[in-house]
């Protein structure tokens, strides 16, 4: 299995990245203010006004080091990659199977029951960790509405039925979400997904760690040589890496919506940390952000038995094991794509 590396995020404002040997350099008004040897980076991901030399994005593209470049509210800009790696068959099965509408509901099909008892999975554990602070009758109505989702699923024979189940089970997820926070009410509350740009401060917690993942996934898919842009479920857009929002379907609750509640329920962060702005888009300050990128670290570093390889790897292996099977799946090897399910 793939050894898990380290990403390096640099937040602050009017930073240069350059190279020296084979060590990144952080450059912060002239100055340097970190130095790291590449032989343990896996990837580099700069928010705001970053500039990076040429030298230094030649050494990320040459090394297969992901340098991405976000703007100051986590959204995607550009990323640096260098020559296309994988199995030509590979990717040729992958544009095939794509434009098969069967065989992209049968994916599609695995990715979002994945995603759905996962978010299933997220809410039992809510009720059964803290029963008695919560509303346990509405959670289990949410679990026995997610748990229908799961067998509806598996009747769905296009991938409008797909994304019709998927959607429900979303809105059944997210209409209790506000239920999980336990903490800190008055400045950290839910009342259901807003983005580009997140409205208050639940959404721009989760809006930044769901590009994180993306980016995460889109390494990992690139690492085992699939086409992050070509997906099954998401249409092709431009610009947009669709199998990577495929993939990442499923991780989103285990990985991000519990970090986001963890912070937020064990007063990690707090309410001073953000900041509205006058269009109404709410964005975090550098110690806040250092915060959440120094728990999602901590959550990749964290031990889990992967559900079916069976086998004891961090969280932040899960993308590329899941881009392994899918891999897998599209070579033959695998009979059906098998999603990853967190209990």
């Amino acid at each position: 299995m793939k050894k898990l590396l380290n990403t390096l995020y640099v937040t602050s404002e009017d930073t240069y990245l350059s190279l020296d040997g084979e060590n990144i350099v952080v450059l912060k008004e002239g100055k340097e203010a970190i130095r790291l040897p590449f032989h343990n980076i896996e990837g580099v991901v700069s928010f705001g006004r970053t500039g990076a030399s040429p030298a230094l994005m030649g050494y990320c593209a040459k090394n297969n080091v992901s340098l991405t470049f976000l703007n100051s509210y986590g959204r995607f800009l550009a990323r640096v990659t260098g020559e296309i790696r994988g199995n030509i068959v590979l990717r040729k099965k992958q544009y095939i199977l794509s434009e098969d509408t069967y065989q992209s509901t049968l994916i599609a099909k695995n990715f979002i029951t994945g995603k759905v008892y996962n978010c299933k999975s997220v809410v039992d554990r809510a009720n059964r960790d803290y029963g008695l602070r919560l509303d346990t009758n509405k959670l289990q109505d949410t679990s026995q509405k997610l748990n229908n989702s799961i067998q509806m699923l598996r009747s769905c024979n296009t991938l409008e039925e797909v994304r019709g189940f998927e959607g429900e089970a979303a809105k059944s997820y997210f209409a209790v979400f506000d239920e999980l926070i336990l903490q800190q009410k008055d400045y950290f509350y839910f009342n259901g997904r807003n983005k580009r740009p997140p409205l208050d401060n639940v959404n721009a917690m989760l809006s930044f760690l769901y590009t994180l993942l993306a980016h995460d996934v889109a390494a990992a898919l690139e690492n085992v040589g699939l086409d992050p842009y070509c997906g099954f479920l998401h249409r092709d857009r431009p610009g947009r890496i669709s199998l990577a929002l495929d993939l990442m379907e499923e991780l989103r609750p285990v990985l991000v919506d519990r970090t986001v509640l963890s912070l937020i329920n064990n007063r990690e962060v707090s309410a001073k940390g953000f900041i509205q702005k006058e269009s109404g888009a709410v964005i975090m300050d550098e110690k806040t952000r250092k915060i959440i990128l120094n728990a999602w670290q901590t959550r990749k570093k964290d031990q889990i038995t992967h559900p079916f390889l069976k086998e004891k790897i961090p969280w932040g292996i899960v993308p590329h094991a899941q881009s392994m099977l899918l891999a897998r799946h599209l070579r033959g090897d695998l009979e059906e794509y098998p999603p990853f399910f967190w209990k």
